[in-house]
């Protein structure tokens, strides 16, 4: 993981956003990776933070201790229900975790967001519509599930405008270097992999060099394509990739910053470029 934060710090991401595991069971790790990476690092850090599973005391604990080790950004989610204790803590809504992170700090909240519906979600409606309390309870952007269709994701963005959302809906995008492993988690968190990428991956289990050549062009292909409809903020799921990632943002014509730059406020004027080294 440091090794692919060294090789992207080139890229001045906006942020740099470290995973959590399900109930909070890598509470510890998350904690000492987000405040090593604000403290060593020219990055900017973003915490996951999830609810389920926790107290509102234990929430807030971990939130002060983020506030006054220098970190300004949460991204707020549900989180994993636990199969054997399916209302475990407080909070059972990432808006209401939203809400209170805020009555604690002024922190720059990122929710997620799903184009193809959460896969708990009674309907596309009910789904947008729980965005949108996130929203209203002060998120100030959503980060989107991974897609590959993208018209399905423009067309989410033209049905949240309608709802009333208004901040920016950030497309993530996860270049695909483990085809059968992103099957399975498609399979698990409601994504369609259209028949073109089985056709394009078809047969090559045995070739790891020609599969990372097809998932860079696929991905590169998807930004430019969103790029051509106005989108101009990326969060890119690196896996740790930072070979992808780097040639993914050259062929989208970002160009590299050797020289450490300081850390921007809030109003950030860096690049709107973010990445999660640990999806």
């Amino acid at each position: 993981m440091w090794t692919t934060i060294r090789a992207l710090e080139v890229l001045r991401p906006r942020f740099v956003s470290v995973t959590y595991g399900a109930g909070g069971t890598t509470r510890e790790t998350t904690f000492e990776t987000v405040i090593s990476l604000q403290k060593e690092t020219p990055l900017m850090a973003a915490a996951h933070l999830t609810c389920v599973g926790h107290s509102r005391q234990e929430l807030r604990a971990i939130a002060e201790k983020y506030w006054e080790g220098g970190i300004r950004h949460i991204v707020a989610l549900r989180g994993d229900i636990p199969q054997d204790s399916p209302q475990t803590g407080e909070f059972l809504y990432a808006s209401e975790l939203v809400g209170f992170l805020k009555e604690i700090a002024p922190f720059e909240i990122s929710v997620a967001a799903y184009p193809e519906k959460h896969p708990q979600a009674s309907s596309a409606k009910h789904d947008l519509d729980n965005l949108k309390r996130k929203i209203d309870a002060g998120a100030d952007r959503a980060i989107t599930q991974y897609f590959f269709d993208t018209p399905l994701y423009l067309n989410f963005l033209n049905k949240a405008e309608q709802a009333g959302i208004k901040v920016p809906i950030v497309p993530g995008i996860l270049p695909v270097s483990n085809f059968a492993q992103v099957i399975k988690f498609s399979a698990m968190c409601g994504t369609h992999v259209p028949k073109w990428m089985h056709d394009l991956f078809e047969g090559l289990d045995d070739h790891p060099d020609t599969r990372k050549l097809i998932a860079a062009m696929v991905a590169t292909e998807q930004c430019r394509a969103l790029m051509a409809d106005g989108i101009d903020e990326f969060h890119f799921y690196t896996l740790n990739r930072a070979d992808l990632i780097l040639g993914i943002c050259k062929r989208m014509g970002l160009e590299l910053n050797p020289t450490p730059n300081l850390k921007p406020g809030l109003a950030s004027q860096t690049p709107p470029l973010s990445h999660d080294p640990k999806m």
